[in-house]
């Protein structure tokens, strides 16, 4: 051998050393370390010694020796003697042979997943499924395929890799649906489960409903009641407690006719959950102990946890919490470290104590059932991160031996062996990053969805702060004189047909939507503009006189009398024009006038305290409006009255203006009728255009509803 040939040896003796060691490591981490570590090599016993250990001939055929042996693994696996198991494997392969056909080294590598898998081990079972599955590929077995894609779906969901779990079990599907006798069923289940644990409950059902028919058409009844308890399990999960005790009755009753006490021991405590979801107490009673009896009929079995953890709670609710606390503790008794029912047992026998008042035996349960599911959480996140790492370290491994294949230099080498060992020393690091910045995400998304809500709530509030048009066209078609309503900043809101044959002839509908001073030439535009600063700083109503379409007209313009900003434009001709033109009176002669009717009745002018206090919040949420726009847009208020169009612009010695606006800032100019739907509509419309910091948008807020409580009580909206 060549001293360079010597050297390549030992550097990927090295690499290999190092991944395994990290491998090692990393497993080692975890609390069944001992449990799922693989053996460095396993030493099989003497076919002929432990064959008469397990009672059987030596001489007798090669097959009945595997099939006894795979009887005694398959006792030992239901019955968790996972160790002992694993010794009737060792025998098997001893009896089987250096070297086994495909068939029976498929078997012999199922079996043992699946015994790693039952203890927990995913990743290990994962090494045997992918073994027995090359084996069942080299007899061209489509029913072993098929099987083992199954399991490797399922080992890959353990890992909490669903995307390659789906894609195994589709991969089993494909292969075992033209398989007489209901093989297709157990992958449509296994799809089902995965669906469920993603949330998508509306294919979870379609797969269990599949499942349930292909067990159904192959005489599988009992099959089928298994997958209707699972099918009813889900649909309680999701809250439909009535589909669910449905499908869970039908179930049981298959279970009952063909004597399955198993699984209608579990069927009767979901229909205990059911009951218990829909408040009848004693019914889940019952449930109880229809299961409770199925386990005493069956000899050496113990009630499950699911049962236990019912029969615990019917016990409480019915007054018997002393009967709860010990059902709950010997069901806790019986349960392996890392359960996953310990968690809601934990918690059941905590709600047992307060029952009884022992509240700091209560409050350990508590702790003791947070430090389960923390532990859950924490062995799933583990399985995790060991299955990514050694797909990383495998794709690296591949990598490197590829690259030390192909004549690489002794230093190339070095170089991926440092690049190797800190790239596996920060995916530890990376994960973690990674999980904060999905949590990060999620409140993100959160928040934005709430301030989305919010924003959508303000444009809706700021809409709805409008003039009801409709009752304002009724109340004006009722009258004959010519009359238009106008907002604040002089656009017709509403208007009756006189006034529309008035400014429009030929014209049936008033030009609503329209400024009224856009209707105008200059001169008479600038007279209305100015009537309307005049009407803001007096309530006295302001005559005009215009020229319109050729004909001279004349109209009054004054305040609705209703407190919320609205105007009342009532027209003539000029010729027709009287001493007291009626702008804002609906009047037929025979009586007095009558003020027009545009919202509610207004505010009792006898509490001055009350309307002075709401003249102030109206100026102090001006005034937060305009300055949360100024620090969220850096602009003037000249353009939160440009861009709200809320609010005028005009022009005042050569320079534009918000003088309507500026009135609003300052208590002492505030006008005597303040337009307050305008000044909320403001604050609106800046909580939802305007990108606020959270204080600034609580400030704003907390003045909004300030003048909102002033307004309800004052029956003002």
């Amino acid at each position: 051998m060549s001293k360079e040939s010597f050297v390549r040896g030992v550097a990927l003796a090295a690499l290999l050393a190092t991944l395994c060691g990290g491998a090692a490591a990393g497993v080692s981490t975890q609390a069944d370390a001992p449990v799922c570590a693989e053996a460095a090599a396993r030493v099989l016993p003497e076919p002929a010694q432990c064959l008469r250990e397990y009672e059987l001939n030596p001489g007798a055929a090669n097959p009945s020796l595997l099939a006894a042996l795979y009887e005694r693994n398959r006792t030992l696996v239901e019955t968790h003697r996972y160790a002992e198991a694993s010794r009737a494997m060792d025998c098997a392969e001893a009896v089987a042979g250096a070297d086994p056909g495909p068939t029976t080294a498929q078997e012999l590598a199922r079996r043992r997943g699946v015994i790693e898998f039952r203890r927990e081990c995913p990743l290990q079972a994962l090494h045997w499924f992918k073994r027995a599955l090359a084996a069942a590929e080299r007899s061209e077995d489509r029913l072993a395929q098929g099987k083992n894609w199954n399991n490797l779906g399922a080992a890959l969901l353990r890992l909490g890799d669903v995307r390659g779990a789906l894609q195994a079990q589709t991969a089993s599907l494909a292969l075992l649906r033209k398989i007489p006798g209901g093989e297709s069923a157990r992958p449509l289940n296994n799809l089902a489960e995965i669906y469920r644990d993603q949330g998508d409950l509306a294919a979870a059902v379609r797969y269990y409903r599949q499942a349930r028919d292909v067990h159904l058409a192959a005489g599988n009844r009992i099959e089928a009641a298994h997958t209707m308890e699972s099918w009813g399990a889900a649909l309680l999960d999701s809250g439909d407690a009535a589909g669910g005790e449905a499908l869970l009755l039908q179930a049981r009753a298959q279970m009952v006719e063909d004597g399955n006490r198993k699984y209608q021991q579990r069927t009767d405590a979901e229909l205990a959950r059911a009951a218990l979801l829909r408040g009848d107490v004693a019914a889940a009673s019952r449930w109880v102990d229809s299961g409770l009896a199925a386990v005493a009929a069956a000899e050496g079995e113990t009630a499950p946890a699911p049962l236990q953890l019912q029969a615990a709670r019917v016990a409480r609710l019915r007054g018997q919490p002393g009967v709860a606390r010990e059902r709950a503790s010997a069901a806790l008794r019986a349960l392996a470290a890392h359960d996953s029912d310990r968690p809601a047992l934990l918690a059941e026998l905590a709600a047992a104590h307060e029952a009884l008042g022992e509240w700091p035996q209560a409050m350990a349960a508590l702790r003791e059932s947070e430090r389960a599911a923390q532990a859950l959480r924490e062995a799933r996140y583990d399985r995790e991160t060991r299955w990514l790492q050694v797909r990383f370290e495998t794709a690296e491994r591949d990598r490197t031996i590829a690259a030390l294949a192909s004549g690489n230099q002794v230093r190339t080498l070095a170089l991926w062996l440092t690049v190797v060992s800190a790239l596996a020393a920060l995916l530890g690091l990376t994960v973690f990053f990674l999980r904060r910045q999905q949590r990060a995400r999620v409140a993100e998304a959160a928040r934005r969805a709430r301030l989305d809500e919010e924003i959508d709530y303000y444009r809706r509030a700021a809409a709805e702060l409008g003039v009801d048009r409709a009752r304002l066209q009724a109340a004006l078609d009722s009258r004959e004189d010519a009359v238009l309503v106008l907002d604040g900043a002089g656009q017709v809101l509403a208007g009756n047909r006189a006034a529309s044959e008035l400014l429009r002839p030929g014209v049936a509908t008033a030009p609503v939507g329209r400024g009224f001073g856009e209707l105008l030439g200059a001169d008479d535009a600038r007279g209305f503009a100015q009537a309307l600063e005049r009407l803001e700083e007096s309530s006295a109503p302001q005559r005009l006189a215009f020229a319109l379409g050729g004909e001279r007209l004349q109209g009054q313009l004054s305040e609705s009398g209703q407190g919320e900003g609205s105007l009342v434009l009532g027209l003539q001709r000029a010729a027709a024009a009287v001493a007291e033109p009626a702008a804002d009176l609906v009047h037929d002669g025979a009586g007095p006038a009558e003020p027009l009717a545009l919202d509610v009745e207004p505010a009792a002018s006898g509490d001055q305290a009350l309307r002075q206090s709401f003249r102030r919040a109206l100026v102090e949420l001006m005034l937060a409006v305009v300055e949360a726009w100024e620090r969220s847009t850096g602009q003037g208020r000249l353009e939160l009255a440009e861009k709200s169009r809320i609010w005028r612009v005009t022009v005042d010695d050569g320079r534009l203006r918000a003088r309507a606006m500026e009135r609003y800032l300052s208590l002492s100019k505030l006008p005597r009728q303040p337009r307050w739907r305008d000044v909320l509509r403001s604050g609106y419309y800046v909580l939802a255009e305007c990108a606020l910091e959270e204080t600034v948008r609580g400030e704003l807020q907390r003045h909004v509803d300030a003048v909102l409580a002033y307004t309800r009580r004052n029956a003002l909206v």
